[in-house]
């Protein structure tokens, strides 16, 4: 399907081909489904919401809720305050939810509707809010989408003058709920009293009860962001997607902030496991510890298979950074990293992740596509692609043995629920490597080097 992809590399500034990433509002859906009895609102026409709710469907394989502006020509001319207004009425009338999140689409930012001004000027029913953030679609990608679309909840409603809670802030990242309930399961472990947010652990993964609940039990409530302004800290995971809410709290109600790497792998995870331990001053429970010893030993039972192994990653920032770190820590050996998403800090971590582990040979590169990523591998081949579903098409195109790991997967199913976070979510990576791997070897074996033990 790509054979007719060229190995000569040439510089493009203004086009991508295939990106690697997706758009703001996308990111910002998702962070509003995080959020208990929230609506996420798109400010733009139907289409965009369609195809943003289309999006996250596919990945989660659960129902995105989303109401929509419904721009129509003459919105487009003359701005979208009055479809705004309408649609508050209308959405807290029939749907009523407790919150509703408002993001923009690339039509209302170009238009330039002011949405704190519009808000201000809405009706609200009481005891009802209505929140928003910008997420132009032009500009970054939805893990800005994401973190803006955070930022604006605390901005809204955090509050400096909350009460100490004793409780450690828990920012997940762009991440799967099965991610997030991993992260949870770690702090109830050590005895932490925590807020996660966003936390879709329990909106898009909810069991089948036999009927419909428009707002599932799970989400971060809305009292529970507005007290963060009292939390003791907040560890901000994904040192790309969480920062600038982290930062926005510490600036709003002069909440400290440790920002961290995804806990993916051992060192991460023992990052996040002794910050969890310091924060609560409680010792790591056995339980625990037995459980990176499992890892340990996994890693070890099967050493032989990974050395050496060149691997290209392409995903998202953080995520991307995380995987690197775990396959350096199992022998293998990064050959390319790519994100969509345009920020030279993933570059600069990169660089310092491939130094800690004397690599250098590996390119690093944000703000490019999958296109480039095929050159790359067409001219220097690698043993192993891990990333999204996009990813399999270079990986038929090129005979690479192929992992989906990631944003988004959208031809399997129960990745979601499955963490990848954590020790236990390092030993399923671990599985999903060794896996595609050995499968390799077997597929290529001649009859009498086809073993049945590996």
């Amino acid at each position: 399907m790509l054979d007719m992809t060229p190995k000569e590399l040439v510089h493009r500034k203004a086009l991508r081909v295939n990106p690697a990433k997706t758009c703001q509002p996308v990111g910002a859906m998702y962070a509003a489904l995080g959020v208990h009895r929230c609506m996420p609102h798109s400010h733009g026409s139907q289409g965009c919401c369609s195809y943003h709710r289309t999006f996250l469907a596919r990945h989660f394989k659960e129902p995105a809720i989303a109401t929509t502006s419904s721009f129509s020509e003459g919105a487009c001319v003359f701005g979208g305050g009055s479809n705004l207004k309408k649609a508050v009425k209308n959405i807290f009338d029939i749907y009523d939810p407790d919150i509703i999140a408002v993001h923009t689409t690339c039509l209302s930012e170009t238009i330039g509707d002011d949405l704190k001004t519009l808000i201000q000027q809405m009706e609200i029913p009481e005891g009802k809010i209505v929140v928003h953030t910008n997420t132009p679609s032009y500009v970054g990608s939805h893990i800005n989408g994401f973190a803006n679309m955070m930022t604006g909840f605390i901005k809204y409603l955090s509050d400096k003058n909350t009460p100490a809670t004793g409780k450690v802030g828990i920012f997940p990242g762009f991440v799967n709920p099965g991610d997030m309930h991993e992260l949870k399961r770690i702090a109830k472990m050590i005895g932490v009293k925590y807020t996660m947010f966003p936390d879709t652990d329990g909106t898009m993964n909810s069991a089948l009860t036999g009927h419909y609940e428009m707002y599932p039990k799970g989400g971060t409530t809305v009292d529970e962001i507005r007290e963060l302004g009292g939390a003791q800290h907040v560890l901000a995971l994904g040192e790309i997607t969480s920062v600038t809410p982290a930062m926005e709290l510490k600036r709003k109600c002069d909440v400290d902030f440790s920002s961290l790497p995804l806990p993916i792998g051992v060192e991460a995870t023992d990052k996040y496991v002794m910050a969890l331990s310091h924060l609560s001053k409680r010792e790591v429970p056995t339980e625990l510890e037995e459980e990176r010893g499992q890892l340990l030993d996994i890693m070890i039972d099967s050493h032989a298979y990974y050395g050496d192994k060149r691997v290209a990653i392409a995903g998202d920032p953080d995520t991307v950074l995380g995987f690197a770190a775990f396959c350096l820590e199992l022998g293998m050996k990064p050959k390319y990293m790519i994100t969509g998403t345009p920020d030279e800090k993933f570059t600069k971590k990169a660089k310092e992740l491939l130094l800690k582990y004397g690599v250098t040979d590996c390119i690093a590169k944000a703000n490019t596509d999958l296109f480039e990523l095929h050159q790359l591998i067409k001219n220097e081949p690698v043993d192993l692609l891990i990333g999204g579903t996009h990813c399999k098409y270079i990986a038929r195109a090129e005979d690479v043995p192929f992992v989906r790991a990631g944003f988004p997967i959208l031809d399997r199913y129960v990745h979601p629920y499955m963490p990848l976070v954590g020790y236990r979510g390092a030993m399923r990576l671990a599985e999903l490597i060794s896996n595609a791997l050995l499968d390799r070897q077997d597929r290529d074996a001649e009859d009498k080097d086809f073993e049945l033990v590996m």
